[in-house]
């Protein structure tokens, strides 16, 4: 306008030369903007259309070598691979937590569970409430919020306020209504609910009040596959998030007679061993994976992982799609169902050594050309909301994502800076960890135990398999990093156990007693029945071979 007005001024006549001078310019000035206009409009349509699809697949219960790719000769899984061969593999990737709900919810929150306040997995008892077990434990564990923080914000809403159509199915367990999939940013929930194991079974009928049953007998890993199909192909034209979080491999371990009878046969030809168990601190731990249930269990979800694949192959968008594959916790190796070995890494689910929280931990970003096919750098959980955030192209949230940080960087071959990096788990677990908090900073990892506050420390490049704890002679780096872990759990509140007055040290000898001279032989005795090429677990093989009349 302004421009016009003092042309206007110039212009004496409208039959002047410079008036008509005037009037061709003054439309070539229109239509060089009217051009600039459609050109910034078109690229807002270019990049729009190019901003990135997500698919998050979590496993459950999945140990960091429950997979051929990351050292498996037993188990199975080829779709799984093929995210990890053609993406990148964090070789240092650590869950958020030693059990589920912590962990979930520091992938939704991007903040450790000191910070978010869920440090164990919901329902889990505390306080003088933790006595109803009768394990005679030194401490009593704290309390611990019960869903996610109204307060934050989870990646899903970040991601729907982005533009983004979003997906949620499979298991939540991050606290009851209104802390559900639905209220979190979800537009749709297929199967998530305040319950973390699969009711009812991994074959239908199921009993998940989010999850119909259709057919009868099908597999509920491939339901969960088909129903993120659907969400997928109804959005294949507009950025979406879709989360496939699986009830696999959570016990109980289930499986199909076919399954059953594939990994039985390869257990046999592989060199059943007589012993399949020895005793950790607490309890008998797994030390072989010839499971043949669970073995077919974790193929079973790994088959669900492929038909999501396929499809993103068929609707043309895989070019176009991030694909996140990790796990909540370490495998199950003690406590539950005993399930799988995480050797030569120690421990497994709720232990506190890496068994129990380093985990398969690979993204896909097919269109970043050349990008790295393995990183070292340790991540852990937090760091999928920042760096999905940063990928989909939306304002970073440091006040929301307090303890992860954007990957992009190295997948662009750079770098982010050097970080210490926190767990706290100041509870009991099923499977025999000790409330406990941890500090990883470079190649050291501090575990600060609360029983009797006692340090273990190990050097992980030179003992990955934490068999040498060296506080002993590293007093000084032991000081350095144990108040550097107090500092952080100061800063975030949080909240530790205290002693239980009733803890009998006599009783607790009787129970250690029990655990290795009946418990161990009882396991032994199961895994062989499970390996007898008699074994039935019921006539449907827990409804796998019920049909339609």
């Amino acid at each position: 306008m302004i421009l016009h007005a003092n042309m206007r001024a110039m212009t004496k006549s409208k039959n002047s030369l410079f008036y008509l001078l005037k009037k061709v310019n003054f439309f070539c000035i229109v239509s060089m903007l009217i051009i600039g206009c459609k050109s910034e409009v078109s690229k807002e349509i270019k990049e729009e259309k190019v901003k990135p699809n997500i698919v998050f697949i979590l496993a459950d219960d999945l140990g960091a070598h429950d997979l051929s790719i990351s050292g498996s000769n037993y188990y199975e899984t080829p779709n799984i691979d093929k995210i990890a061969k053609e993406g990148t593999i964090f070789t240092q990737g650590y869950a958020g937590s030693r059990v589920c709900s912590p962990s979930r919810a520091t992938i939704m929150l991007g903040k450790s569970p000191a910070r978010h306040g869920i440090t164990d997995w919901i329902g889990a008892a505390s306080g003088e409430n933790w006595r109803k077990h009768k394990r005679n434990d030194k401490l009593l564990p704290p309390e611990y919020v019960h869903a996610l923080p109204a307060a934050d914000t989870t990646l899903a809403e970040a991601l729907k306020a982005g533009g983004y159509s979003t997906f949620f199915a499979g298991k939540w367990h991050l606290g009851e209504e209104p802390s559900n999939p639905e209220n979190s940013g979800f537009d749709i929930n297929k199967g998530g609910w305040d319950v973390g194991s699969p009711k009812g079974g991994y074959f239908s009928p199921w009993k998940n009040p989010k999850l119909p049953n259709e057919e009868p007998g099908e597999n509920l890993s491939m339901r969960l596959a088909k129903e993120t199909n659907k969400f997928i192909e109804s959005n294949k034209s507009k950025p979406f998030f879709a989360m496939l979080s699986f009830y696999a491999v959570h016990s109980p371990i289930q499986t199909s007679e076919e399954k059953w009878k594939k990994y039985r046969e390869k257990a046999v030809a592989q060199g059943i061993k007589e012993s399949g168990f020895e005793m950790e601190r607490v309890l008998p731990i797994r030390t072989q994976q010839d499971n043949p249930v669970y073995a077919g269990l974790v193929e079973q979800m790994d088959d669900a992982v492929g038909a999501v694949l396929d499809k993103l192959k068929e609707l043309g968008i895989e070019d176009n799609t991030i694909i996140v594959f990790t796990s909540d916790n370490g495998g199950v190796a003690s406590g539950d169902a005993f399930s799988t070995s995480n050797l030569p890494l120690r421990g497994g689910k709720g232990y506190q050594w890496e068994g129990g929280i380093r985990e398969p931990y690979f993204i896909k970003v097919p269109f970043i050309e050349n990008a790295p096919k393995e990183i070292g750098t340790p991540v852990t959980a937090a760091d999928f909301f920042p760096t999905l955030i940063d990928f989909a192209g939306l304002n970073p949230m440091p006040n929301q994502t307090k303890d992860g940080v954007s990957l992009k960087p190295l997948f662009e071959n750079g770098k982010i800076s050097e970080r210490p990096l926190f767990w706290h788990y100041p509870h009991y677990g099923n499977q025999g960890g000790e409330p406990s908090s941890i500090i990883r900073k470079g190649n050291f990892k501090l575990i600060h135990y609360y029983e009797d506050g006692r340090n273990e420390l190990y050097d992980l490049s030179e003992d990955p398999n934490e068999q040498n704890d060296i506080s002993a002679e590293e007093k000084e780096r032991v000081s350095l990093l144990e108040n550097e872990l107090m500092m952080y759990l100061k800063s975030t509140n949080a909240k530790i156990p205290t002693k239980d007055p009733k803890y009998d040290p006599e009783l607790a000898k009787e129970i250690h007693k029990n655990r290795v001279e009946v418990l161990m032989p009882r396991l032994e005795k199961e895994r062989k029945e499970m390996l007898s090429k008699d074994y039935q677990p019921n006539e449907t093989w827990w409804d796998s071979k019920i049909t339609k009349d």
